[in-house]
């Protein structure tokens, strides 16, 4: 239970089609510690779609256990291999989706960001990121995870707390309505000519999406 005004939880999401992690900082004034950190493993599950189904549930039920009050999430990272892209950037809108459904702010950083933040080196690998991590929060070898999936989630969280009092350089989402009108191309796919595609969003969403279209014509 958070006691202070000044404390606040930062959910940490490193994107992933096989295996996301995650990673959560409780901060009290100046200084951060870690509360967990772990992985949602779903190697095992072959259905891409069922995969993202997942993506939702665990993020939905992290969110519900440790009530962040702000996710950063790292960006996609633009290689050249198009269709893993996608499945990539699938994902992450799936663990967006997850956040701005319990009004939890999100914050995105480019991974030469959050690598830059942590080493100081925007090509540190990262077994660097996690070492420094592990150095700048304490984290004994007892707490270790196999992944580098979750000590990635732990330094975009990480990132997000050095940003505190600084101007903001991330791109972020207070909500659907904001989400919408970021990210107008990817709406106007929903609501060109797909069908009834926007049948299978949530309601909160279908409305928000009319009310936006209405207040730009």
């Amino acid at each position: 239970m958070k006691t202070m005004a000044s404390e606040k939880i930062i959910l940490g999401i490193d994107p992933g089609t096989n295996v996301m992690g995650y990673g959560l900082l409780k901060v009290a004034g100046n200084k951060a510690s870690m509360m967990a950190m772990g992985v949602i493993d779903m190697r095992k599950e072959s259905d891409p779609y069922l995969r993202l189904g997942r993506i939702f549930e665990r993020v939905t039920g992290i969110i519900d256990e440790f009530l962040p009050d702000e996710m950063a999430i790292e960006a996609p990272f633009f290689g050249k291999n198009v269709q893993s892209m996608l499945k990539l950037g699938r994902a992450q809108g799936v663990a967006i989706a997850a956040a701005i459904h319990h009004s939890v702010p999100i914050h995105e950083y480019a991974p030469l960001k959050i690598k830059m933040a942590i080493t100081g080196q925007g090509q540190a690998s990262k077994e660097q990121v996690a070492g420094m991590l592990f150095r700048l929060l304490g984290i004994k070898e007892k707490d270790k995870v196999p992944f580098m999936d979750a000590t990635d989630a732990l330094a975009a969280a990480y990132c997000h707390f050095l940003q505190a009092g600084r101007p903001e350089t991330g791109v972020n989402y207070r909500g659907w309505k904001d989400f919408i009108n970021k990210n107008r191309s990817r709406v106007s796919q929903l609501t060109g000519n797909a069908g009834n595609t926007t049948d299978r969003l949530p309601q909160t969403v279908k409305k928000t999406i009319t009310e936006t279209k209405h207040q730009n014509k």
